[in-house]
């Protein structure tokens, strides 16, 4: 009962044949005193067995254990599905004494026991044993309590057995899913299947073809352009026009001429009339990029625009009817924008009828290295380069921070395509391109600290828009003698952000 018991036990916790059959046997030779336990099993498609567990033998015995069916005493139980008792195994022509020799049993009588493990009419393997002959509890005992252990490891090997299979079947039916997900990421041009990054795309093609407007948010570098274009393909409009607008890149003189188009005469050098983005992109899909940048005074426009599906060129006076779906992202917290008065509240209750968060790389751990080899193999074609990155290169990339996303990983790989001296590249090859994190960003009225917003490494730090004052860029102008790529050099800038910086501060 004890001996059951402790089984049981075993069986409640794991349904691990390595786990749960070599304490049996274990329990065995430990309470009953039946020695050298072990469990063999044919070998899958032949028509031999062998040891597959056991408790009490040597490797070197466990590996002798091989049997053909019908060989010796367990290749006959084998055959046969019936138990053998050998009393004494001295005396017996039959037994084979092959897995452990004789010399290393103890002197007297031995007894082996063997029982066939079935399940239903089929044999699938031996339980077997030795028993010394001056026990003083009856054999019978012995063999009603191995019978049972017998019929209990063939339920667990059968349960094991099924589980198995299923196991494979769903595995085998993840891979086809991973696969089909593959497949739908990359028709997007979107690399990755990381949970967060495909709860994103569901989210997206949940939408697809609704009408309200979508608004995408997360840091820069997530991916927002590449996400606004999924939307447009996953909808009905995929074969009308995309537009994209980057709201950043237009001074705010500009605005309603680029979004809405003018009339001949509207303004000087308005020679003839000319359609605005909005018309071009009507029966499509339009992407406002960085809309937190849109100036309040078009914030009201836009609204009426989306409102009653119309817009007026500017210097005309009809209203034009447009029909378009608007995708809108920003990396701002647009809710602080609207607390301090920089955003419209209507525009943005407007907008975020349908937000989708984009996950950072940082969320999209498992996507590194897929996306790292995406860019590998895009850089080394259009480079005509073949550089490589090894194993632990990937770990490094996979435990860097990230600030600024997918775009900072693309530019990393890019260089290392362009810069690297050798074809394979490791995790100390590598660590000399990638960017420190911290960057200082604070604002002083003496003499601008330059250094500060120098990069300590060869790629240029994310900065965000604002992390600049006007006294430094003047300084920076004034110490460089108005060279404004020289300038935006020395406060680690891109000229196009500098001048972006440049035209925002002072209102051009």
């Amino acid at each position: 009962m004890l001996l059951l018991q402790n089984v049981m036990n075993l069986v409640g916790k794991s349904l691990s044949p390595d786990v749960v059959l070599r304490e049996i046997l274990h329990l065995m030779s430990e309470l009953l005193g039946l020695n050298r336990g072990r469990v063999v099993l044919k070998d899958t498609g032949d028509d031999t067995c062998r040891i597959r567990y056991a408790y009490g033998l040597t490797g070197t015995e466990i590996e002798r254990g091989c049997y053909r069916l019908g060989e010796g005493v367990t290749g006959h139980v084998l055959m046969h599905g019936q138990l053998v008792l050998v009393q004494d195994i001295d005396k017996d022509d039959v037994f084979l004494a092959r897995a452990v020799q004789r010399e290393d049993l103890p002197p007297g009588p031995v007894s082996f026991i063997a029982l066939p493990i079935r399940i239903g009419d089929r044999t699938l393997g031996v339980l077997a044993c030795h028993r010394i002959r001056t026990r003083n509890r009856a054999i019978s005992d012995d063999l009603s309590m191995l019978r049972i252990l017998a019929t209990l490891i063939g339920q667990l090997l059968h349960l094991h057995a099924i589980l198995d299979a299923k196991t494979r079947a769903l595995e085998e039916q993840n891979q086809i899913l991973l696969n089909a997900l593959e497949h739908e990421t990359a028709r997007y041009g979107i690399v990755g299947t990381s949970a967060p990054l495909l709860r994103a795309i569901s989210e997206l093609e949940r939408v697809s073809d609704a009408t309200a407007s979508v608004l995408l948010l997360g840091e820069s570098g997530t991916g927002k352009e590449l996400f606004a274009r999924a939307l447009h393909l996953a909808s009905q409009r995929r074969d009308r026009p995309f537009i994209k607008v980057n709201c950043a890149a237009i001074p705010d003189s500009l605005f309603e001429s680029e979004l809405f188009g003018h009339e001949r005469g509207a303004f000087t050098g308005a020679h003839s009339s000319r359609q605005g983005l909005f018309e071009q992109a009507s029966s499509g899909t339009i992407f406002l990029d960085e809309i937190g940048e849109l100036p309040l005074s078009m914030q009201g426009k836009l609204l009426r625009t989306l409102q009653e599906g119309t817009i007026t060129r500017l210097g005309g006076k009809h209203e034009i009817k447009i029909d378009i779906r608007l995708v809108a992202a920003t990396n701002r917290t647009l809710e602080v924008e609207v607390a301090e008065g920089r955003f419209r509240q209507d525009l943005f209750y407007r907008l975020n009828v349908i937000p989708i968060q984009l996950p950072s790389l940082a969320e999209r751990k498992g996507d590194i290295r897929l996306l790292a080899s995406h860019f590998l193999n895009r850089t080394n074609q259009a480079n005509q380069r073949n550089i490589n990155l090894s194993p632990d290169a990937y770990v490094r990339l996979e435990e860097h921070g990230w600030p600024g996303n997918i775009r900072e990983l693309s530019n990393l790989i890019e260089r290392i395509v362009l810069l690297a001296e050798k074809p394979i590249l490791d995790a100390r090859d590598i660590e000399q391109f990638l960017p420190t994190n911290g960057v200082s960003t604070k604002k002083n009225t003496e003499t601008p600290d330059f250094s500060a917003h120098r990069p300590h490494a060869p790629m240029r730090p994310y900065m965000a828009n604002d992390s600049h004052s006007a006294e430094e860029l003047q300084e920076a102008l004034r110490v460089t003698g108005g060279n404004k790529t020289r300038a935006a050099q020395m406060l680690g800038l891109t000229p196009r952000q500098f001048i972006y910086r440049w035209q925002k501060l002072n209102g051009a």
